[in-house]
């Protein structure tokens, strides 16, 4: 009798519980991505949900690489368009280099009054960055046209320092596209000989000299070139330089026509061209260096 009991009891308690429905998941792995994977295009909307539980960086070649934070899978999105450096591709050290620069010489032959030589020493790091080093002689002896004076400066040295940029820099080293700043330094003596100064007045004319003055001066250049490679470790280039003047000293007798390194204080532009050699500190050649 009592076994009846518990059975009726729990048949009861079975018919008054609420029915359990079962429900077969739609959204599984296979089902989300199997029509997506049949389409080639879907490919951008399954990233575009990586990206969601991802984050990125910027790698060394300035290519956007995404890192899933719950697997550390890593990929690389070749779409991206990223303002990130791209490596260089040749060493710190990429190379030393010499240079005369024959652009005064090459303009006294055209009559230019002043100027002598120049030489630069350059260290070229990854080919992108070129610290540079400027020394020379100048001189001048100057009489216009007209008469009326004659301006003489002795030979004096003169110094530049400053650094190019070499936009080219991950192409063939052979050639390079720079701009670049100098700051320029020269000291200097100078004097004027024979000046002629005429008396409408009196009918008179006297003459007299300017005694030898000291001056020094310091000045800002902006430069702008190209280098190409003739043969073999020399190679020659033009430079384009617009120049100003920082300071200059100012003598009893005014300031001088001419400073070395600097040439006449009326210009603001004028030029180089230079015959290097370079000297190579490590043994990688770009594919289009070794193809010429």
């Amino acid at each position: 009798m009592m076994r009846l009991v518990i059975a009726f009891a729990l048949a009861a308690v079975a018919l008054c519980a609420p029915a359990q429905r079962r429900a077969t998941p739609v959204n599984t792995p296979a089902t989300t991505t199997q029509s997506r994977n049949e389409l080639r295009g879907d490919t951008a909307r399954i990233n575009a949900e990586r990206r969601a539980a991802s984050v990125s960086y910027v790698d060394d070649k300035g290519m956007v690489v995404w890192v899933d934070t719950i697997t550390g899978d890593k990929w690389v999105d070749s779409l991206a368009v990223t303002s990130g450096i791209p490596k260089m591709q040749y060493p710190l050290l990429h190379s030393v280099a010499v240079s005369v620069d024959i652009w005064d010489a090459a303009m006294r032959l055209f009559g230019q009054d002043y100027g002598l030589a120049g030489f630069a020493a350059e260290l070229n790091l990854h080919n992108r960055y070129i610290p540079v080093l400027e020394a020379g002689l100048g001189t001048a002896s100057h009489k216009p046209s007209g008469g009326g004076y004659d301006y003489r400066s002795a030979v004096s040295p003169y110094f530049r320092i400053g650094a190019n940029y070499n936009f080219l820099y991950n192409s063939n080293p052979d050639y390079m596209l720079v701009a670049g700043l100098r700051y320029g330094f020269s000291s200097f003596r100078w004097d004027v000989r024979d000046v002629t100064v005429d008396s409408p007045y009196w009918d008179e004319t006297a003459t007299f000299n300017i005694p030898s003055q000291s001056s020094t001066a310091g000045w800002l250049e902006v430069c702008f070139g190209l280098r190409v490679k003739l043969w073999g470790p020399v190679s020659a280039g033009w430079m384009l330089k617009y120049h100003s003047m920082l300071h200059c000293t100012t003598t009893a007798y005014g300031q001088p026509y001419y400073v070395p390194g600097y040439g006449s204080r009326s210009g603001a532009l004028t030029g180089a061209f230079y015959i290097t050699y370079t000297l190579p500190l490590h043994h990688k050649k770009h594919p289009e260096a070794e193809a010429n």
